[in-house]
């Protein structure tokens, strides 16, 4: 039998009655309309900006409670500790970007052109500590360097003190040591852009200035530098970013910030209204530091052209050149990974029997369930935008790409309730809809289940898809898009037959790489859980919140292990090129 309306005679046949055949016209005169919006659409190239404002739903849903909700503790935390909790995000951000950018860039360029004795193990092993997340190297340095962990109970042994006011240790619980647990675990980021950077350099600017008698520490400060400011600045902001968006580390070390003032505010005085005008806050600051990434991408520089020289620049270090440089890489990879690992893997042996049970492979299975689905969400969804942007380079187009990007600049506890918002809003819209049929409602059928966390995963982590995707798009040639077309394959078999042969390699690294970040992801998945549901994130807080990470360890070794291969194939990807 035909669904469609052919004539009045059809709809008598198939629909007998009156009533129902009003109802059968109503129903295909809106999904006419339905169909006509979306060839409009289709028309006017829209599609991809449709698209992209459905991805920044929880941004503008965000904004809009800030500026509409009342915010009944907001007038109280901007006369008390507002200023407060914008200062010590400042010192953070800031502490972290100088520490990070202090450890990243001397590796880079000793990864990148100098020749000594480790340097093959050091180029992937560097890389480590970002399968680390802040949190867990917190939790370990903290049981090593409290006053009651084996360090300081050693020194007091050693030296015969007897308390506190005996001797000076650094405090541990601090926002000095929230920026040094951070900048141990971030500096992975501008090492892998500024080593690439430095390995992309034109060589003959170094031989040049190395031609007039300047040193190579010389050559460093005033051409291989300059050249990378780029890279350096574009990685300082993402290392920023990252900091900003911590909330584990800084909630365990009792710093307070926008970040902790927005949990504390929702989860703790239950004023959405608030939470959304502090989390607008910390938008902001985002978006003034994706702005400066973005100001100097765009801007040209010598770096430009650095690819026509074949010299390779590589120095020779002396033996004891070589002593320092393989002292201070050592001491880098011990200190933000081994230490931490060692301390993980020690509490999983030491405590087996109390930490291994069938609860933690259902959070592991929580967990990798979710990262799945929201990378390969993530990549379908940018490979749909960037191939729209591909057929139709229109200014809709790329701004939609970059308003689909915006989402990663937003901290996991502010995507929260920017998800939250809009999904309660259709959760009570379904209700009463199923209630107004005399039905029962389904309940929080979409902010009461998985679907939020997975929602804000894909939201935040789409940006990184976009950016793998679309360099992978500019190196596509347009005459194989002509050439495809005159043989009769365009559209989607231009998709799946030229394009995505030859972006999968980029679009397989971003997608490991949204999976490592969904895995670590703690925020979101705290918030936004179902009752009684853990992921591997939450299930390591849990304990470790309650000083019992030894319980825990056996989870948290699980997310490192999880991180590594992704990680090591990205750092090869940069070695290729």
């Amino acid at each position: 039998m035909s669904l469609g309306i052919s004539g009045s005679e059809a709809v008598a046949e198939t629909l007998p009655q009156p009533q129902k055949i009003t109802e059968h016209a109503k129903g295909s005169r809106l999904a006419a309309l339905v169909v006509s919006i979306f060839r409009t659409l289709s028309k006017v190239h829209l599609g991809g900006l449709l698209l992209a404002v459905l991805l920044s739903t929880p941004l503008f849903a965000l904004f809009y409670e800030a500026i509409v909700g009342e915010g009944e503790s907001f007038e109280y935390i901007k006369q008390t500790v507002l200023g407060d909790y914008i200062v010590n995000t400042l010192i953070l951000v800031f502490s972290v970007g100088f520490l990070a950018l202090l450890i990243g860039v001397p590796l880079a360029w000793l990864m990148s052109v100098c020749e000594f004795k480790g340097k093959s193990f050091f180029k992937w092993a560097l890389v480590l500590p970002l399968a680390m997340p802040a949190y867990l190297v917190a939790y370990t340095y903290t049981d090593l360097l409290d006053y009651a962990g084996p360090i300081q109970i050693a020194l007091r042994s050693w030296f015969g003190w007897q308390s506190p006011n005996d001797y000076w240790f650094f405090d541990i619980r601090s926002i000095e040591g929230a920026s040094l647990m951070l900048a141990l675990v971030l500096y992975p980021y501008i090492y892998l852009m500024v080593r690439a950077s430095f390995l992309e350099q034109n060589a003959a600017l170094t031989h040049a200035a190395r031609t007039l008698g300047q040193s190579p520490l010389r050559c460093f400060f005033k051409v291989s530098l300059p050249v990378a400011r780029n890279a350096i600045i574009a990685s300082v902001a993402l290392v920023m970013m990252e900091s900003m968006a911590d909330f584990a580390t800084v909630h365990y070390f009792a710093v307070s910030t926008l970040t902790t003032a927005v949990y504390d505010t929702w989860l703790g005085h239950y004023d959405l209204g608030s939470a959304a005008k502090l989390s607008s806050i910390m938008v902001l600051g985002m978006f003034m530091l994706l702005y400066v990434e973005r100001l100097q991408n765009g801007k040209k520089q010598t770096g430009a052209d650095a690819k026509v020289s074949q010299q390779k620049l590589m120095y020779q270090l002396s033996t004891k050149q070589s002593i320092i440089a393989f002292c201070f890489c050592s001491l880098i990879l011990i200190i933000a990974f081994v230490v931490p690992a060692a301390v993980l893997v020690g509490y999983a042996l030491d405590y087996y029997a109390e930490s291994w049970s069938t609860g933690i492979m259902t959070y592991a299975f929580n967990s990798i369930l979710i990262a799945a689905i929201a990378a390969i969400a993530a990549l379908a969804l940018s490979v749909v935008l960037n191939f729209i942007l591909r057929c139709r380079p229109y200014p809709a187009q790329k701004f939609s790409l970059k308003l689909a990007s915006t989402g990663y600049a937003i901290p996991g506890t502010v995507m929260a309730i920017g998800v939250l918002i809009p999904l309660s809003f259709l959760d009570t819209s379904i209700n009463e809809i199923a209630e107004s049929f005399g039905m029962q409602g389904p309940g929080l059928l979409l902010s009461g289940s998985i679907i939020a966390i997975i929602l804000a995963h894909l939201v935040r982590f789409v940006a990184i898809a976009n950016k793998s995707v679309e360099a992978s798009y500019m190196k596509i040639s347009p005459s194989l898009d002509m050439v495809s077309k005159t043989m009769g394959q365009g559209g989607v078999k231009l998709l799946s037959k030229v394009h995505l042969p030859l972006i999968r390699k980029s679009a397989l690294v971003a997608s490991l790489l949204i999976f490592v970040e969904s895995m670590k992801e703690l925020p979101a998945a705290l918030l936004l859980r179902p009752f009684d549901f853990q992921t591997l994130p939450t299930y390591v807080y849990q304990f470790a919140s309650d000083e019992q990470l030894e319980i825990a360890a056996l989870g948290a070794i699980l997310i490192v292990l999880v991180g590594l291969v992704p990680l090591i194939l990205l750092n090869r990807s940069i070695d290729s090129h």
